[in-house]
């Protein structure tokens, strides 16, 4: 397995359009045969900062995904939306779900 977790920091007056596009995406990205998993976490303490957790069998199912329409049409609907640059931190599995890396 492959993980990706991406922190990202919206300007509190688009969290809710924020949401709306990351919502697209996420779903889109489910339908894709390399990712196991998609959570879109929003902070109790500080609702404009935002945790996308993405898992892939594969790091090159992740690569395939940042090619992907939803993909594409997300980063660049969202980019203005930032209040400072998203920082992804990727994971290669140990331990996932039921166990299985």
């Amino acid at each position: 397995m492959y993980a990706v977790s991406v922190t990202v920091h919206v300007k509190p007056d688009q969290v809710d359009s924020f949401i709306e596009a990351t919502l697209d995406n996420a779903r889109n990205s489910r339908t894709e045969p390399g990712n196991v998993r998609f959570d879109v976490l929003q902070c109790e303490d500080d609702p404009p900062r935002f945790l996308l957790y993405e898992a892939y069998l594969s790091k090159d199912d992740f690569a395939k995904h940042q090619q992907t329409e939803h993909y594409l049409r997300w980063k660049e609907t969202v980019a203005d939306w930032m209040a400072q640059p998203r920082q992804g931190v990727k994971h290669y599995s140990i331990f996932f779900g039921d166990g299985e890396g």
